[in-house]
């Protein structure tokens, strides 16, 4: 049996030894991260874990019996805007100062797959966070932007590193926001893997 991570973000392979799992990374994949049109942030974040495993798989060449595969995506949304990743320093300026002093959800799309004779067994849950940032000034942009912090990040932010001060509200969980919601992927694993962990 060998547990698996679709992902190449380091925080996510974090979370999981946190929680005593040491999964084989899958990082080279590619989906196509585009959201449907008039998708709902829920929906795409579901859809994107799902399109993560696909992917996955096919590098394991449909995997062996025991074998447990682990693909998530973190979604942050604006009402029913979604904020998606940025390499761009600006669109990160943007998403902050639209974020500032307003509500926002982190969505965790997370499927767990586990390989049976018969196939795949997929679980799948998606987390929802709420959080409410407090009013960020310009300046204060202007120094997180110079961190890099925000890069690769889903709404321009990292909550585990200095963007922590902006948050003046959180409901739900933590580490779902980080990239990862352990709680829910503890629940989902076979008994055999928590066994081991």
């Amino acid at each position: 049996m060998s547990l698996f991570l679709a992902s190449g973000s380091p925080r996510r392979a974090q979370l999981c030894a946190q929680i005593g799992l040491s999964p084989q990374i899958l990082a080279d994949f590619a989906v196509d991260e585009t959201p449907n049109p008039q998708e709902l942030p829920r929906r795409y974040a579901e859809r994107m874990a799902l399109s993560k495993a696909t992917a996955a798989n096919e590098i394991l060449d449909g995997g062996a019996v025991g074998d447990v595969l682990i693909a998530a995506d973190t979604v942050v949304a604006l009402g029913r805007r979604i904020l998606p990743n940025t390499q761009d320093p600006e669109c990160a300026r943007v998403y902050l100062q639209q974020l500032s002093g307003r509500r926002h959800r982190v969505w965790g799309g997370l499927t767990v797959w586990y390989r049976l004779e018969s196939g795949w067994q997929k679980r799948i849950r998606v987390s929802e966070t709420r959080l409410k940032f407090a009013r960020l000034s310009t300046p204060e942009i202007s120094e997180y932007i110079a961190s890099a912090e925000w890069m690769g990040c889903a709404g321009g932010y990292a909550i585990q590193g200095r963007a922590a001060r902006f948050v003046a509200h959180i409901q739900g969980s933590y580490a779902n926001v980080v990239g990862l919601d352990v709680t829910h992927l503890w629940c989902l694993l076979p008994k055999e893997t928590r066994r081991d962990a």
